[in-house]
C-alpha cells in the first residue's frame, strides 16, 4: 500500500502515474473521504476535550455541595455522542483503507510508457532462442506421449487444467526444485526458507493480493478466516512486514 501522508499530500502526481499503467482512478472520491475524515476527527477531539473537562467539574460541584446530576446527564450525553462520531470515524476510516489498497504500485521513471507487449524495451538478452528442423511440439503432448504426464487423472482429482507427473518427469520436476534451491542458497547468499502454505489476511493485502483478488484466492472456511497461498512470495515477503531491514541482512 502506498505512504498514506503521499496519498494526502499529492493524490493528483499518483493519479497521473498510475495512468501510464493504464488504471483511471477517481481521486475526487478520496479527497471527498479525507474531507470527511479530518471533519469528523476534530469532532471526535471536540467531544473527548468537553467530555473531559465536564467530567472535571463534576468532582468540583460535588465539592461545593451543588446538584451534579445535570452534569452526569450531560456527560453520559456527550459519552454517546463520542462513541457514536468514533463508529462513524473508525467505519470511514475503513473506506478509506478499501480505497488505498486498490491502488497499484507507483512504476519507476525509468519505466517506458506503453500501451501493450509491443511496446516493451528488450533491457538484455541471455543466448538466442533455439531454432528446429522440424515442428516442436508442445510441452503437454510430449509428456502424455510419453505417458508420464496424465490429464484425464488430474481431472478426475481435481478438475481441468490439473495434471499427474509420473517416472523420470515427476523425478525431474523434483530435482529441478532441488536444483534451484542449492544453486540459489550456495552460490548466491541466499537462505532456504521452510514456510507455511497457509496465511492470514494481513500477509495478503502486505503482497497486494486482498482486496484486489480475493476471489481468486483459495479461502478455509471456518473461524480461522486463513488463505492458501498462491506463491511463497506471499509468506516470503512477510517475514519483513513492519520490519526494518537492515544492509547487513540482504545477500
Amino acid at each position: 500500500m502506498l505512504d498514506p501522508k503521499l496519498l494526502r499530500s499529492d493524490p493528483h502526481m499518483i493519479a497521473e502515474k498510475i495512468k501510464t499503467r493504464g488504471i483511471e482512478l477517481d481521486f475526487d472520491v478520496f479527497e471527498k473521504l479525507e474531507s470527511r475524515r479530518k471533519g469528523l476527527q476534530i469532532k471526535t477531539q471536540e467531544l473527548q476535550n468537553e467530555r473531559n473537562t465536564k467530567s472535571k467539574n463534576i468532582g468540583k460541584a460535588k465539592a461545593s455541595g451543588e446538584d451534579i446530576q445535570p452534569l452526569l446527564d450531560e456527560v453520559q450525553n456527550l459519552g454517546d455522542a463520542l462513541k457514536e462520531a468514533e463508529n462513524e470515524l473508525s467505519s470511514l476510516q475503513n473506506e478509506i483503507l478499501d480505497f488505498s489498497l486498490g491502488i497499484p504500485n507507483l512504476p519507476d521513471e525509468s519505466v517506458p510508457f506503453g500501451d501493450g507487449e509491443d511496446d516493451n524495451v528488450e533491457i538484455r538478452r541471455w543466448g538466442e532462442p533455439k531454432e528446429f528442423d522440424f515442428e516442436a511440439k508442445d510441452h503437454a503432448d510430449l509428456g502424455a506421449a510419453s505417458q508420464m504426464m496424465d490429464f484425464e487423472a488430474g481431472a478426475k482429482l481435481t478438475g481441468s487444467r490439473f495434471v499427474v507427473m509420473s517416472g523420470q518427469l515427476a523425478k525431474l520436476h523434483r530435482a529441478l526444485t532441488q536444483f534451484m534451491l542449492d544453486v540459489h542458497t550456495t552460490e548466491h547468499g541466499y537462505t532456504e526458507a521452510y514456510v507455511p502454505y497457509i496465511v492470514n489476511p494481513d500477509s495478503l493485502r502486505g503482497t497486494g493480493q486482498l482486496p484486489k483478488f480475493e476471489e481468486d484466492l483459495f479461502k478455509l472456511e471456518g473461524k480461522s478466516n486463513y488463505y492458501l497461498i498462491p506463491t511463497a512470495e506471499v509468506p516470503v515477503t512477510n517475514l519483513v512486514r513492519d520490519v526494518i531491514v537492515e544492509d547487513d541482512y540482504m545477500p
